[in-house]
C-alpha cells in the first residue's frame, strides 16, 4: 500500500504554551448544544415544572468505512481521503447543530431542513465518489452504500446499541424543538452540564464511584486476554516512556493517511517518532524511537486524557483541540505499560512489518459497541472495569485504562479496507478462527494520576474525559487504541521465541 510522504507542518510539541486560563462559554470550543425536557411532577397537591435534564442533540451517522470491505489497493488512498472527508462533514454539521437552538426551538423543521437533509446530500456525493473509484481501480463497490448516506439527530443520554443505524431520519430531532426560555433565563439550570467551558461532555452520569462497580462484572465480547495457563506463556515487554518528547498530534495516520486532522482530536505517541498523516512506511522505518530498545520503533498512541480545569493548552484554538471541543489540561500517563503476551492455545508467529491494528471504536457513542473495547478502573480496584463510565478513584488509587488488542492475524494483509478484517479477537477458547493465526498479542496499560473530580446536584466539576471527535461528546466507550508494527526483524523474532518459551523478557 502507497503512503503519502508528503510532509506538513512542524510537529506540535514545538509549539507547547501551557497556561491557566478559564474559557469562556464558545471561547475555543463548541458552544454546548443545551436543550431541556419539560417535565411535571406532583409535591403535595401541586405541581412543580421541573427540567427532566439536559438534552445534548448530537448527530449520528451510520459509519460508511466500516461497511467498506473490499477496495483496491490503488484506490485505497483515495477512497480513506473521501472517508476523512465524510468525518469532516460530520462535524461541521455538529457544530451548526450546536450553535444554532434558538432557531430549532422556534422551527421545528429547522435541523431536518437545515443541517440533516443538506448532509445527507453532501454524504451521498462523497458515497458515489467512493463508488467510483472502486470501479474504476478495478473492484466491486456496494451498491447499497447509498443507503448509509442519511443521519439522525438524538439525545446524548440514548447510545446506539446496535452497528449501524439504518440512516433514517429522525423528525423528532431529539428534543432539539424544546422551549429555548429554559435556557439562559435561570431556569433549568440544574440541568446545565457544558461544566462551565462551553462544550459538550462529559456529564454526571459519565462518572461511576468505583466501590459501585461490582467485582467481574464486566462483559465485552471483545478484550478477552490471550495468554493463560496453556499455550505460550511468555511475554515480552517495551519501556517506550510515557511521552516525555510532547509528540502530539489530530491526524490518523491508519485511517486517514494524508489528511490533515483527520481524527478530528488529539492523540499522545510513545514509540517512533515520526508519526503524522504524511509519515510513509520508509519514514517510520528511518525515524528516531523512544523506545529504550531501539530495535522498537513502532508506533503506539492513543487519544490524550484532559482534566476540564481552564487550563488554556497549547491547541487550545487549534482543529482537533479547543476549536472542536478538547479542552482543558492534557494528562500525560504516570505509566504506561506496553507488553507482547501469547496464545493460550499454542505458539503464536511474528507480526508482518508494518502491520496497522486499530482497537476500540473512536465512534462508539453513536455506531454502538460492536467494535467497542474499552476499560476504565481504578488501581487497586482491577477486578471491577467499567467500559461506558469513567471510575471515580479513592484518594491515593490511579485512573486505568487497559486495553487487549486483536491477536489473530489473517495471514496476508497488514491493513483492510475498513482496518479491521485483517485482525480478529481470540475465541472464547482463546484460539483464532479458521484462516487466522496467533500473533503475539499486544497489551497497554496506562495509569494516571487524576483529582478525583466531585459530583454534586447532578454537575460533574473538574472532570476528565478522552479526546473524541466532536459529535461523540467525550463518552468514555469512544476510548481506542492504534498500533503500527515497526520491530526490526530480529526483535520481532526475539518476542516470538521469549513467549513461545514461556519467559518474561524486555
Amino acid at each position: 500500500m502507497g503512503r503519502n510522504t508528503r510532509k506538513r507542518r512542524t510537529p506540535l510539541a514545538t509549539k507547547i504554551v501551557a497556561g491557566a486560563a478559564a474559557l469562556a462559554v464558545g471561547g475555543g470550543g463548541l458552544v454546548w448544544a443545551n436543550f431541556y425536557a419539560s417535565a411535571h411532577e406532583d409535591h403535595g397537591g401541586h405541581n412543580r415544572t421541573r427540567s427532566a435534564g439536559a438534552q445534548v442533540a448530537t448527530i449520528d451517522c451510520p459509519d460508511v468505512g466500516q461497511q467498506i470491505r473490499e477496495v483496491p489497493d490503488r484506490a485505497r488512498g483515495e477512497v480513506d481521503g473521501e472517508l476523512a472527508t465524510m468525518d469532516s462533514q460530520i462535524t461541521n454539521a455538529y457544530q451548526r447543530l450546536a450553535t444554532t437552538r434558538r432557531a430549532q426551538a422556534g422551527d421545528a423543521q429547522f435541523v431536518q431542513n437545515t443541517i440533516l437533509g443538506p448532509l445527507k446530500d453532501r454524504r451521498k456525493a462523497i458515497i458515489d465518489r467512493i463508488q467510483l473509484e472502486i470501479n474504476r481501480a478495478g473492484g466491486k463497490a456496494d451498491g447499497n452504500l447509498d443507503e448509509l448516506a442519511g443521519c439522525q439527530g438524538r439525545p446524548a443520554d440514548q447510545q446506539n446499541g446496535g452497528g449501524q443505524n439504518g440512516g433514517g431520519q429522525d423528525d423528532g430531532q431529539d428534543g432539539g424543538q424544546n422551549d429555548d426560555g429554559q435556557n439562559g433565563d435561570g431556569q433549568g439550570q440544574e440541568g446545565n452540564d457544558d461544566n462551565g467551558n462551553g462544550v459538550a461532555g462529559p456529564v454526571a452520569e459519565d462518572f461511576v464511584d468505583i466501590n459501585d462497580v461490582q467485582p467481574n462484572s464486566r462483559n465485552s465480547r471483545n478484550g478477552l486476554a490471550a495468554d493463560g495457563d496453556g499455550g505460550s506463556t511468555g511475554s515480552f515487554t517495551t519501556d517506550c516512556g510515557v511521552n516525555e518528547n510532547n509528540l502530539f498530534n489530530s491526524d490518523n495516520l491508519i485511517a486517514a493517511p494524508g489528511v490533515d486532522n483527520g481524527a478530528h482530536h488529539t492523540h499522545d505517541y510513545v514509540g517512533n517518532q515520526d508519526n503524522d498523516a504524511f509519515s510513509s512506511d520508509e519514514d517510520l522505518a528511518n525515524a528516531d524511537t523512544s523506545c529504550q530498545n531501539q530495535g522498537d520503533k513502532s508506533t503506539y498512541y492513543w487519544p490524550v486524557l484532559r482534566l476540564q480545569d481552564g487550563t488554556q493548552e497549547f491547541d487550545a484554538n487549534d482543529q482537533g483541540g479547543g476549536a472542536e471541543g478538547n479542552v482543558g489540561k492534557i494528562l500525560k500517563p504516570a505509566e504506561a505499560q506496553i507488553r507482547f503476551v501469547g496464545s493460550r492455545q499454542g505458539d503464536v508467529v511474528a507480526m508482518p512489518k508494518f502491520l496497522r491494528v486499530i482497537t476500540g471504536d473512536a465512534k462508539s457513542f453513536t455506531n454502538g459497541d460492536a467494535n467497542a473495547n474499552t476499560s476504565w478502573s481504578c488501581s487497586g480496584f482491577e477486578d471491577r472495569q467499567v467500559t461506558d463510565k469513567y471510575p471515580l478513584c479513592p484518594d491515593g488509587s490511579q485512573v486505568l485504562r487497559t486495553v487487549n488488542f486483536q491477536s489473530c492475524w489473517d495471514g496476508q494483509n497488514i491493513d483492510s479496507a475498513n482496518h479491521r478484517d485483517h485482525m480478529a479477537f481470540v475465541q472464547e477458547d482463546g484460539s483464532c478462527a479458521n484462516g487466522f493465526q496467533a500473533v503475539p498479542q499486544l497489551q497497554i496499560r496506562l495509569a494516571y494520576d487524576i483529582p478525583t473530580p466531585t459530583v454534586e446536584n447532578g454537575q460533574v466539576q473538574n472532570p476528565y474525559a478522552v479526546d473524541s471527535f466532536p459529535e461523540q461528546l467525550h463518552k468514555p466507550i469512544t476510548d481506542h487504541n492504534d498500533f503500527i508494527n515497526v520491530m526490526d526483524e530480529d526483535l520481532m523474532n526475539e518476542v516470538v521465541d521469549c513467549i513461545n518459551r514461556g519467559e518474561d523478557c524486555q
